[in-house]
């Protein structure tokens, strides 16, 4: 419990810091990660009842060559699509958000430091030290949070179409 205190002292002494955009980029890559992860479920626990129930009903068809049979298989492969491919933008768009968050941050930081230079001068570095660290940790955070998801979703992507294209390598169209 105690590991737990320290490690929210720590995140909220990185905040401090940082400003309060870190929250919105800590939204943000919440998000992405939760539909990555339901993604990744999908994949592996729910695409493959749905895949075998294609490939079952495909299989029970006595007409797999009229043209009729074609579109039924294409309106299979299409429904099964769509539901792979099911939130893939949104988290593309969490992931080149993220640096776009940071960079908000970087902005809000350094008006920060232009208030205090022009209410205090020049003269206190601490204190324009304090809003330089404001503008580069969000930009910082944002980078690191655009980057794990980057790889994520890169893989996340290669495995829908893995799967889309296994299922219409098993719908044989004669």
């Amino acid at each position: 419990m105690l590991y737990l205190m320290e490690l929210w002292e720590s995140v909220r002494d990185f905040i401090a810091t940082g400003g309060d955009v870190l929250y919105i980029v800590m939204a943000v890559l919440f998000l992405m990660w939760v539909l990555m992860i339901e993604r990744y479920w999908f994949l592996s626990g729910v695409f493959p009842k749905i895949r075998s129930k294609i490939i079952t009903n495909w299989d029970a068809r006595k007409d797999t060559t009229s043209w009729y049979a074609h579109r039924i298989r294409e309106a299979w492969i299409s429904e099964a699509n769509d539901k792979l491919n099911a939130r893939i933008l949104l988290i593309k768009t969490c992931v080149a958000l993220c640096p776009l968050v940071g960079l908000l941050g970087t902005v809000t930081g350094m008006i920060t430091v232009f208030e205090i230079m022009a209410v205090q001068g020049t003269g206190n570095p601490r204190l324009m030290a304090s809003g330089i660290s404001m503008a580069t940790i969000p930009t910082m955070a944002g980078m690191v949070a655009a980057l794990s998801g980057m790889f994520f979703a890169t893989r996340l992507e290669s495995k829908v179409r893995r799967a889309k294209q296994s299922l219409v390598d098993s719908l044989p169209h004669h």
